[in-house]
């Protein structure tokens, strides 16, 4: 799969067009995109752990998996070791991601609506949400895992955005919970709305998670500090380029 990460990072990011919890969470013959998702997998035999995803959705609070799907074509797709961009059709929207090695900033590219929302899926069996509009935050957990983990397993997550919340709210399974900003159950997530007023308009979210605590999380968002989009990205380049730039290929 598309493995989006700095070298030797905690954490990866994917592409997701399998269901939550298929160990195949990407593949080629796909035309249907149900997130971006933070991994740890690896292999599809293995399976994924401590996960959680974005989609960026207009037009409609779709918050189930198959509902939530956008068509995309491979030609407006771009993978690198470092930035990873997807054209979303159904959404008219653009998701970018670069990442560092414990957080990530994704760059949200809406058309003019105001229905525009993203997507917080902390996946099934044991998750926790908790929107917090005034800090334009949303912090939760994942005990998503196929085996081998300790009982007291979490992956911790925050996500903080740049542009506030028009409305917010959390679900579990496929119901909305109007008025409710904390959940946790089997299977939640949260919904936050933007008012799109031009075309182009842009949301960042700058996202960190932990194994350890909440906390760690929150401190995690440090590697991203203020820089742009773009600054991290090419800080990733530049990271990749000099690994790889051991190897020097010559000849014809």
């Amino acid at each position: 799969y598309p493995a989006i990460a700095r070298p030797w990072g905690m954490n990866f990011w994917m592409p997701q067009t399998g269901k939550n919890g298929d160990g195949w969470g990407y593949t080629y013959a796909a035309n249907k995109i149900i997130g971006l998702k933070q991994t740890h997998q690896p292999s599809p035999w293995i399976n994924d752990y401590g996960t959680f995803s974005l989609m960026p959705v207009t037009g409609k609070r779709a918050v189930d998996q198959d509902e939530r799907a956008s068509w995309f074509s491979h030609k407006s797709e771009q993978a690198l070791p470092h930035y990873y961009r997807v054209y979303l059709a159904d959404y008219d929207t653009t998701a970018e991601v670069t990442p560092t090695e414990r957080a990530a900033l994704f760059r949200i590219t809406f058309p003019k609506t105001e229905q525009a929302y993203v997507v917080v899926d902390a996946f099934e069996n044991g998750s926790y949400v908790k929107v917090l509009p005034d800090q334009r935050k949303i912090v939760g957990w994942s005990t998503r895992n196929s085996g081998g983990v300790p009982a007291n397993f979490k992956n911790y997550f925050v996500l903080v955005f740049d542009q506030p919340f028009a409305s917010a709210l959390v679900w579990k399974d496929k119901e909305l919970k109007e008025g409710v900003l904390e959940l946790k159950d089997d299977h939640v997530g949260a919904l936050v709305q933007f008012k799109s007023e031009a075309a182009g308009t842009r949301v960042h979210v700058r996202a960190a998670s932990s194994f350890i605590s909440a906390e760690q999380a929150e401190a995690n968002l440090g590697e991203l500090g203020n820089r742009t989009f773009d600054a991290v990205a090419d800080e990733g380049r530049q990271a990749w380029n000099k690994e790889l730039g051991r190897i020097a290929v010559e000849g014809g």
